[in-house]
This record gives structure tokens, sequence and C-alpha cells, in this order.
């Protein structure tokens, strides 16, 4: 059974979908999956077994969109069911246009219970199935690398907006307090590098001998490995963050703007959440709208260490 899938646009989201497809599979076992969607989503996911082809949407890349989206459906083609976990217009768009016998659009408003963005994903594709499965673990299939030594990860970048991240010089002062013990790796995409060099440059003003500092030097399938292998990781609200929890990775994750109760590591036993009960919080926006960031201020490094000892 041919089954085209559109990945949500972050690397988290994405993530989050794991157990819904593996439900998906389950349903039809024989299903042969081509995934569609930004290029960190479909590199995290298009180790799955079932997936045997991958296209990335370059429909924003120049021109008319909705021209681009016409010529990715004719190099999509036809399937016998067509999925999209986004809610776009031009998804909907996209679907119509490869003539997919069956189509079916993730719609936030149907799924916008409170309850995980993993189980909203999850009804999504038991409403589709027929299968009331509930959702099991974060799954991918990019295989943990082996450290030669006890190694601790940082993650302090978040792509949503500035809100989400803490401070370059906490996450260095949490991390030289265990320094003596783990080796430290920065991780960061691209446009994090600063922000990861700061951090650096903090833990060796420190004293900290072992720092590798990989921000925008790795793959999505890279990171994947690397996080995958940690003993311990500290990170803000994002991708990597679900990264970990797919492979239980020790973790204290850093929220302060957004629903700790809905994107929070998903069935990650060895996880703490680090937040301050702020009125103004979770206010869901990307940059502070009260221009304080009192959600991040108010948490210091000693609740980092002392959270990350209780892991340890």
């Amino acid at each position: 059974m041919k089954i085209l899938i559109e990945t949500p646009t972050w690397l988290g989201d994405a993530v989050m979908t794991t157990p819904a497809i593996e439900n998906l599979i389950k349903a039809y076992p024989d299903a042969k999956i081509t995934l569609f969607g930004s290029k960190v989503a479909v590199e995290a996911l298009s180790a799955h077994p079932k997936v045997v082809n991958s296209v990335i949407d370059d429909s924003k890349n120049g021109g008319n969109r909705i021209v681009n989206i016409f010529k990715l459906s004719k190099k999509l083609g036809k399937y016998d069911l067509a999925i999209s976990f986004r809610s776009h217009i031009f998804s909907k768009l996209l679907l119509f246009l490869t003539g997919s016998k069956k189509r079916y659009i993730y719609k936030k408003r149907r799924y916008d219970k409170p309850r995980h963005q993993v189980q909203r994903y999850n009804d999504f594709i038991s409403a589709i199935t027929g299968l009331e499965k509930e959702a099991d673990n974060l799954k991918l299939y990019h295989h943990a690398i082996k450290y030669n030594k006890a190694t601790l990860g940082i993650n302090p970048g978040a792509t949503y907006g500035s809100a989400k991240r803490w401070y370059p010089d906490r996450f260095a002062k949490t991390a030289i307090a265990f320094a003596d013990r783990f080796e430290i790796i920065i991780f960061g995409s691209p446009a994090e590098k600063e922000i990861a060099d700061d951090i650096e440059e903090s833990l060796k003003n420190f004293g900290a001998n072992s720092v590798k500092n990989m921000a925008g030097q790795t793959s999505i399938s890279q990171l994947c490995s690397m996080i995958g292998g940690l003993d311990l990781f500290i990170t803000a609200d994002s991708g990597p963050m679900h990264i970990a929890a797919v492979y239980s990775v020790p973790t204290v994750s850093i929220f302060g703007p957004t629903k700790h109760l809905e994107t929070s590591q998903w069935k990650n036993s060895n996880s703490t959440i680090l937040r301050k009960d702020l009125d103004c919080a979770p206010c869901m926006k990307r940059v502070c709208p009260l221009k304080t960031h009192e959600c991040m201020k108010q948490i210091t490094p000693d609740d980092a260490i002392n959270a990350m000892k209780k892991l340890i």
C-alpha cells in the first residue's frame, strides 16, 4: 500500500508524530511510505524501514508557490492514502493535486483538546485507521553512538523564538558543575552557533578541559545519534529535547512561554521540567511581550544543577 505522509515543519513536532506513524503502520503493515516536508523533519524520519522515498518541500524557494506545489504533486505522484500532519491550505492543495484515493488533513481545531501533542497526532491517525491504539513511545531509527566517557549535552537554542531561550552564561555555569565527571558537547543549528560559541568560551574560562562545540556541524541524523548516546542532557524546549526522549536520555528541560503539559518530553521517565509558575506564563509568544523575560530569568543555575544531580 502506497502512503504519502506530509510531516510537520518543526523537528520536535515531527518526532512527536512517531507513535502515530507506528500505529498507522500497524493498521497497514504492507505500507510503503513516501515522506514529504521540511528538510529537518524528513531527515529525522527517513531512516524508518517502511520509508521508500523522501521529498523535501522547497515550494517556498522562489517563484509562484501554487505553481511549485503543482510541480511537486506531479513529482510525488498518486497514492492509496495521503496524510498531512499540517493544516495549511497548501497542504490540502498538494494532497488534492496528487489525485490520491484517500486524503486526510490534520485539523488543529478538531484535535485541540487539553492533552499532549503526541496524543493529538495519534487521535488523528486513529480516526483514519479506525483502530483505537494508544500512543506508545517516541521512535526514531538512528542508532545512538557510544561515547568513551560519560557525556553531558547542552542544547541552548530554540528555533521558535528568543522567549524560549535560557541564557548562555547560565548554561555554562550549570555545566561547569559537572565538568569534572563529564565530557561536554554543545549542540545547535547553524543559526545558533553564536550562542554555542559563547557557552564554549565561558566553559573554557571556567576551566573546563573537555568541551566539544558541534553547533552547525551535524546533520539531523548525526544529531539524533549523538544525543541518543548522552548520559545527561540540559535543553530548552526544542526539537533536540524530543530526540532525547526517544532514547530515554536523562534530561532537564527548561520551559518558559510554552505549554509544558502539551509539548514536554513524551514518556521519558528520566526527565525533569524546570519552570516557574508565573501569571504571564505560558504566553506562547516568540518574544516576551512584557519585555521582562521573567519566566527564564527566575530559573537559576542552582535550580538546574540540583535537578541534574537528582537524575545522575
